[in-house]
């Protein structure tokens, strides 16, 4: 979906033609349940984290002092 590409849901909104954005978000989230593939990391250390971060993983969860990071495929 274009706006895990490009994180603007202004651009999204602009692109379907949608004349509030609340029609684009209700719309973002019927594709989202749709698609939930990901690509899964871990990070122990704030270096890792960061890294993660700045490479554009989320942060999704934490599990026994483990950041859990995710990245659509």
């Amino acid at each position: 979906m274009e706006y895990h590409r490009t994180k603007d849901i202004l651009h999204v909104k602009e692109r379907l033609r949608h004349k509030s954005v609340n029609t684009t978000e209700i719309y973002m989230h019927l594709i989202d349940s749709e698609n939930d593939d990901f690509y899964s990391a871990t990070a122990g250390t704030v270096e890792e984290a960061r890294k993660l971060a700045e490479s554009g993983w989320q942060k999704w969860d934490t599990l026994n002092g483990v950041h859990i990071y995710r990245k659509r495929k």
